[in-house]
């Protein structure tokens, strides 16, 4: 087993949380740095994409969130063999990422009334949209899990994202829409964070 180390954000979910989750449940060994908001701009310059997360294999690194994604899946025997529920379970990560890539631009606006109309924006119309659609995605891969019929990445990412969704954390945004749209998803969340891996992971940060 080659030595990892993933190094993201010292905060609890964003696009680093699948893959420590799928690591600590498939008991992939690996090193976790976390690193405060104050740091990133000295360790962004040492990013390959001046993004984070970055998954460092033997000292090599590895950028773009979903294909971290499936890379520490496949050792974590979370991710499918089957091509097309592989492609399914792709599917459900990538819409994810499109809608938090969306919802990511609006982070760091300062002007709070652009900050506002932008997130309304989101509000009106992307967001509700893509929790309607992962929903379905859910109803079609049985209505317990996106794909394979058993956990995967694709679980765990939809489980982050439906969280933070709900938290209300996000300004401007209704945190009941997974809930109003698509209580499937509330009951896959919740479903997810009773796993006994995931509540280890959490119960040990």
């Amino acid at each position: 087993m080659p030595h990892l180390k993933l190094r993201y954000f010292d905060i609890d979910g964003g696009r680093g949380e699948t893959a420590r989750l799928a690591m600590s449940i498939g008991k992939v060994p690996f090193e976790d740095e976390r690193f405060q908001s104050g740091d990133w701009p000295a360790i962004r310059a040492t990013t390959p994409f001046l993004q984070a997360p970055v998954l460092e294999i033997d000292g090599q690194a590895l950028t773009q969130c979903n294909t971290i994604n499936r890379y520490t899946g496949k050792l974590a025997g979370l991710y499918p063999d089957d091509p097309l529920q592989a492609a399914y379970c792709d599917e459900v990560m990538d819409a994810i990422e499109d809608i938090t890539v969306k919802v990511g631009r609006t982070l760091f606006i300062q002007d709070p009334e652009e900050k506002r109309r932008l997130r309304e924006e989101l509000a009106a119309g992307p967001i509700p949209l893509y929790v309607t659609r992962v929903g379905e995605m859910l109803a079609r891969g049985g209505g317990d899990y996106f794909a394979d019929r058993r956990l995967t990445v694709a679980d765990l990412k939809a489980f982050v994202w439906i969280r933070h969704l709900r938290s209300g954390n996000l300004e401007h945004v209704p945190g009941d829409f997974p809930d109003r749209l698509a209580p499937n998803l509330v009951t896959h969340c919740q479903c997810i964070e009773a796993h006994p891996g995931v509540r280890a992971w959490y119960a040990a940060h």
